[in-house]
């Protein structure tokens, strides 16, 4: 870790990233497992994450835009890598020609990257999805055989492979639901259609970090880990981090900024929403909502100082807030822990969450640029992308040298 005093940082140990990705690889011992990084890595950094993620064995990255993935191939990456919120007019050249996966959800997918094959000269990977009941991107079921037929002639033709048949949970996160059957139904009448057409994908694929988690006929060939990957729980009534053998990835904390005794009946940042109760220590942590930090966590946002945990007093404002001390003491320059793995004492992200009203996925990913990433746990040399799916048995890491994932 860098020595130099920051005003904050998010520290993101990659040795737990990589733990958790084999722990949840051992959770679908049969299939392969695609990170998403999207939105860099829910705010953890995608370069450094789908690095130490195939590390650990992860065959697949996954990103969001196409712009997600091709940065990913201007870093480095060469393994299989695949994209899927497209919008008409997109790079579909730029992504055929760095060998990305490009999902299709309807004809005029189809007609575009067909388009871009012509005009680079070599054909594209395609995975078609389904909606089977999300209700967001992908192919609705009465119009699956004409998307079906169009993707087949593409093939025929020598202008794309399709790669792939998937498709999105709405309700993993809550074990029991009925939509849960409902849309594994309406997949397997998608893919076992497909598959009477002549098409034959690599990865059929629906599970999203719930599912891997808790639904093994859902597997399939392929798992799609997002939040999980970063060790934070994709839903309470799974379980916590710890109970679902995962670690949380980012500890987010700053050093204060000022620290000051003040009057009793003295008013605390804007509307003086929080007025302090008698003779008190203010402190002032320098993080706000244009670092990532909820407006909504006025008077309710939990961190650790001193030892112990305090609550935001007043407003949170754009590059600031306070905690009230009562009688404690703290001095300027002392560390102020918002949240982490909990191995101190300190709060989580879902403890934020529950603080304002919102889940932890939200939590970490908002964390703006505007807060260094620190990365600890790095190993000395990459694994080859075409390794990636090697020692499917490695266990979890032990320490930040970690030579058994090279």
């Amino acid at each position: 870790m860098s020595e130099t005093p920051m005003r904050a940082r998010a520290v993101v140990d990659l040795a737990a990233l990589r733990a958790n990705v084999r722990a949840l690889r051992a959770r679908a011992p049969r299939a392969q497992l695609m990170a998403v990084v999207k939105a860099d890595a829910y705010g953890h950094g995608a370069v450094p994450c789908a690095r130490a993620a195939r590390q650990a064995g992860a065959e697949w990255i996954g990103t969001a835009t196409p712009q997600e993935a091709l940065a990913l191939r201007a870093a480095g990456d060469t393994g299989r890598l695949m994209c899927w919120l497209w919008t008409p007019g997109g790079p579909w050249r730029e992504a055929v020609e760095a060998d990305v996966d490009v999902s299709v959800s309807g004809l005029w997918g189809i007609e575009e990257v067909t388009e871009a094959v012509r005009a680079c000269g070599r054909p594209a990977r395609v995975q078609l999805k389904i909606d089977s009941g999300l209700g967001r991107n992908g192919c609705q079921p009465a119009d699956w055989e004409k998307l079906v037929a169009a993707a087949r002639d593409a093939e025929r033709a020598g202008l794309i492979a399709v790669t792939g048949v998937w498709s999105h949970f709405a309700c993993a996160d809550e074990p029991g639901h009925p939509s849960i059957r409902a849309q594994l139904n309406v997949f397997k009448d998608a893919v076992a259609y497909a598959e009477r057409q002549g098409l034959t994908p690599e990865v059929r694929h629906l599970a999203n970090s719930p599912a891997t988690l808790t639904l093994p006929e859902a597997h399939f060939d392929l798992v799609r880990t997002g939040v999980a990957v970063y060790g934070i729980s994709p839903a309470p009534e799974l379980g916590t981090s710890e109970e679902l053998g995962l670690r949380p990835v980012m500890t987010l904390s700053a050093s204060l900024a000022s620290v000051k005794r003040v009057p009793g009946g003295h008013g605390v940042s804007y509307g003086h929403t929080y007025t302090t109760p008698g003779e008190t220590t203010l402190a002032l942590v320098p993080v706000g909502y244009a670092d990532g930090i909820p407006r909504a966590a006025s008077g309710t946002g939990p961190v650790l100082l001193g030892g112990k945990w305090r609550t935001v007093a007043g407003r949170v404002a754009m590059d600031q807030f306070v905690v009230d001390l009562g009688g404690d003491s703290a001095q300027v320059g002392d560390e102020v822990v918002l949240f982490g793995p909990g191995d101190r004492g300190e709060p989580t992200a879902e403890d934020w969450a529950r603080a304002t009203g919102t889940i932890a996925y939200e939590v970490v990913t908002r964390i703006s640029a505007r807060v260094p990433r620190v990365y600890v746990g790095e190993v000395s040399e990459e694994a080859p992308a075409h390794r990636a799916g090697n020692d499917r048995n490695a266990g979890h890491d032990t320490g930040s040298d970690d030579t058994g994932d090279v």
